[in-house]
């Protein structure tokens, strides 16, 4: 099965994680399709804390990709402000 998930980058105690479509055999940090945004938790100034790409989102959900239960409520959260 495909899913949309995080893949954890960055160094010790400040994590940085790619949002990828991936197959859920694959490992969390390994090969993945397509990296379709990310977000950054610990962003600091005027940097971005969330970056996706709606419309990747929208296509590999409407070919039958699940998303993780974090990155649906990552992005829960990033459309509530923006309605």
């Amino acid at each position: 099965m495909v899913t949309i998930r995080l893949a954890r980058g960055g160094s010790k105690k400040r994590p940085f994680f790619n949002i990828v479509v991936a197959d859920s055999r694959n490992r969390r940090d390994g090969r993945f399709i397509e990296r379709i945004g990310f977000y950054n938790p610990v962003a600091s100034g005027n940097a971005d804390t969330l970056r996706i790409d709606q419309a990747r989102l929208a296509y590999w959900q409407g070919v039958g990709a699940q998303t993780s239960e974090t990155v649906a409520r990552i992005v829960r959260g990033a459309a509530a402000p923006a309605a």
